[in-house]
This record gives C-alpha cells, sequence and structure tokens, in this order.
C-alpha cells in the first residue's frame, strides 16, 4: 500500500515538473518572438526616422537653393528616441491579471458536449488570453494562460490528475502564440483574420496529435494506473459515444479534434467582433471627459 502511494507522489511528481518545464519553455519561445518582433518594428521605425530627417535636410537645401518643394515632403517622422520598450509594464500587469480572471471564470465553467466522451470539456478560456495577447504581444497571452491554469488549481482543483490542465495550456498557447505573431508583424483587419486562421488550424492539428501521443497514454497511467487495459478503459469511454471511436488516434481526431475546432472559431469570431473597439481601453484606459 505505502509502496503504490509513493510510486503513484512520484509520478505525479515527475508529471507537475515536466508541466512547469513545458511552461517554461513555451515562455521562453514567446519572450524570443516578442523581442524579435519589437527589434522588427524598431528597424522600421529607425529607417522612417532616418527618411524624415533626410527628407527634412533636402527640403532646406531646396530652400537655400531657390527651389519649392511640394509641401508633405518632409513628412512627419516618428519619435526616435532609441528607447527599448518593456515586455512587462503596470498596465499590461494589471490587464494580464483581469484577463486571467476572466479566462479563469470561463475554464470552470466548462460543459461536455453530446458526441464525445465526458472527460472532454469544452470551454472558452481562450478568448480573454486571445484578447490580451493581441493587445500586448505573446508573453502576455502566455501568462494570461498560466495564470488561469493556477487559478483554477487553487479554485476547483483537478479532475483528471492535472492532465487536462496541462492540455489545456499547451493547446490554448498553440492557438494564442501564432495568432499573435503573425498580428503583431503587421497589425490590421487582415493579418487578424489570417493570424486567427492559423491558430484554429494549429490548435485543433496540435490538440488532436497532442492527445494521441502524449496526454491519453499520460491520462490513462495516472489516472486509471497505466498500461494497454487502462488505454483501452479510455477508449471504450470514447466508443460509448460514438462507434467511430476504436483506438486512441480515432479518439483524438473524433473528440480532440472537433472540440479545440469549436472552442477556436468561437475564440476568433468573437475576437474580431470585439476587439477593435476594446483595444484603445486597453492601450490607453478610460478618458473622462471634461
Amino acid at each position: 500500500m505505502d509502496s503504490n502511494l509513493w510510486a503513484s507522489i512520484a509520478e505525479n511528481t515527475l508529471f507537475a515538473a515536466q508541466f512547469l518545464g513545458i511552461a517554461v519553455f513555451i515562455f521562453a519561445v514567446a519572450v524570443i518572438a516578442e523581442k524579435l518582433i519589437a527589434r522588427r518594428e524598431g528597424s522600421v521605425k529607425n529607417q522612417r526616422f532616418f527618411t524624415f530627417y533626410l527628407s527634412s535636410f533636402a527640403s532646406k537645401l531646396a530652400k537655400c537653393m531657390g527651389i519649392k518643394m511640394s509641401e508633405g515632403t518632409g513628412g512627419t517622422g516618428l519619435a526616435g528616441n532609441g528607447k527599448r520598450s518593456r515586455i512587462l509594464t503596470t498596465r499590461k500587469i494589471a490587464v494580464i491579471g483581469v484577463f486571467s480572471a476572466m479566462a479563469t471564470v470561463l475554464y470552470i465553467f466548462d460543459f461536455p458536449l453530446p458526441f464525445i466522451p465526458s472527460f472532454y470539456k469544452l470551454d472558452f478560456s481562450e478568448l480573454p488570453a486571445l484578447v490580451g495577447t493581441f493587445a500586448y504581444g505573446p508573453v502576455a497571452g502566455v501568462m494570461i494562460e498560466f495564470c488561469k491554469i493556477i487559478l483554477k488549481l487553487l479554485t476547483k482543483g483537478t479532475t483528471t490528475a492535472f492532465v487536462g490542465d496541462l492540455a489545456n495550456f499547451m493547446i490554448g498557447c498553440s492557438y494564442i502564440l501564432p495568432a499573435s505573431i503573425i498580428y503583431a508583424l503587421r497589425k490590421s483587419k487582415k493579418s487578424a483574420l489570417i493570424g486567427c486562421a492559423v491558430g484554429t488550424g494549429t490548435i485543433a492539428a496540435f490538440g488532436t496529435l497532442l492527445n494521441a501521443v502524449y496526454l491519453i497514454p499520460m491520462f490513462a497511467q495516472l489516472f486509471f494506473g497505466g498500461g494497454e487495459e487502462a488505454v483501452q478503459q479510455i477508449v471504450d469511454m470514447g466508443s460509448a459515444v460514438n462507434p467511430a471511436i476504436d483506438n486512441v488516434m480515432t479518439l483524438a481526431v473524433f473528440a480532440a479534434g472537433p472540440l479545440n475546432l469549436i472552442k477556436g472559431v468561437v475564440a476568433s469570431l468573437v475576437t474580431l467582433l470585439i476587439y477593435k473597439k476594446l483595444s484603445p481601453i486597453l492601450k490607453e484606459g478610460f478618458k473622462l471627459g471634461n
């Protein structure tokens, strides 16, 4: 009895360490992506700044020579002060906190779908994360996803031996990271649409593959003791709902795939509808009239 208990504790501790390791890796990817995007934006600003001063010099030279130049030739350059923007500011931290709380509430109120096994549940917690990452970049989105998981575990605990929580974090990040990176490279309605489309495709494909290769076997090991019989027990739960499910891969394809596709489509549509109106408030705050 004691040996089984210690073995279970060791397995869960190892899994928690893997969880933290994966979180650190994803956070590092987000930081690198944000740094590269900031460097690219800085290069563009420096080019515009140089062009502004070059055109200003040309205007002054032409004036000295008595040559008239059309208005607007000089342009209105950007503030090329060379200052580096911080990844986390006070406003960003505040917004991350608010959006993490919203995502936690949406995560807690998950619900099953009739055509997939009940241990797969749909939630729309990626919606606040996507809005937050559009406003403040990949790092903010990953932090919202991570804080959401921690807050959920503190308030509700876990019913999936932490496997469902790891799945939610990893699959959520696979959605918001490509979407936010594409949008950050060129902030426009078209890039937001492309980013959401790519993110939705990624969450469906990555979620399916991750379930088949890692999550379902890990769930069987931590929740049912491991082995082929434990995996088959989970597959049988899927077969009871959908007869097309007869192995791990079909369970992932017909259960995890549609679930994540629905999640991505809904979060994308809502974000595309509301983000333009929310963006000025998120970045500048409420402005009171005189």
